[in-house]
């Protein structure tokens, strides 16, 4: 069974990610490091079949170009000042984070009013605001607990013992005993290597379905799954 999961985050987005989870300078980035970590997700991306749009191998080229030229012998007498090879992908990304912070400015004021309206209810009190987890948290996660093993080991992954529907059935039923569990409890329960990318895929599927969500209570925090009605996160 193949599990694809349509993603609205774009190349820079994950750029972004990936940025600011290593702490590293939005105007100096160094571009092997970054280059290296991108071509990594873009890997576990292709591999877990999530919907790659193309504008992510684009991406890749013109981060591999960049890398390149950087690395080339600097000219120690130029006749003119060369222009820093990063400057285009730093204005677009500065650019691209202005408009997601107008973005969260004004999701942040639908938050306040989804608030109060629930304050307003009964169940007011059993509830409370989460960040969701992105597709980039949840492959960052994957990625840790699968560490040191060869790509080869997700060709294994359609095999009678492990299936993603039975791990489907599994979680929902797990869900209904307890109100969230943490993503890396899951990964840990699992008795092969083969049964953590299963259980990956099923919560992908999951979150696909809207059945349940995978949340963090502090950003790049543990990432936790709940029934979807368990929680309300940041939209």
């Amino acid at each position: 069974m193949k599990v694809r999961l349509d993603i609205f985050e774009g190349p820079l987005d994950l750029l972004l990610y990936l940025i600011k989870r290593d702490h590293l300078n939005i105007h100096d980035i160094p571009m092997v490091t970054v280059v290296d970590q991108y071509l990594q997700f873009i890997d576990l991306m292709k591999v877990l079949d999530v919907n790659l749009a193309s504008e992510y191998m684009a991406m890749a080229a013109t981060l591999i170009s960049i890398k390149s030229r950087m690395l080339l012998p600097k000219d120690p007498e130029p006749e003119v000042l060369e222009e820093d090879p990063r400057e285009e992908l730093v204005r677009r990304l500065l650019e691209y984070e202005k408009f997601k912070e107008a973005a969260e400015f004004l999701k942040s004021k639908e938050r306040e009013r989804v608030k109060y309206a629930v304050r307003s209810t009964e169940s007011a009190d059993k509830k409370e605001f989460f960040l969701e987890a992105s597709i980039f948290d949840l492959i960052n996660a994957f990625k840790a607990a699968l560490k040191d093993v060869p790509k080869d080991i997700f060709l294994e992954v359609i095999k009678d013992e492990f299936t993603v529907e039975q791990k489907i059935h599994d979680l929902l039923h797990l869900l209904l005993i307890k109100d969230k569990i943490a993503l890396n409890d899951l990964f840990a329960d699992a008795k092969s290597k083969i049964e953590v990318v299963v259980t990956f895929l099923a919560i992908l599927e999951l979150i696909k379905l809207r059945e349940i969500v995978a949340f963090q209570e502090m950003l790049f925090g543990q990432i936790l799954v709940s029934r979807r009605d368990q929680v309300i996160t940041a939209p």
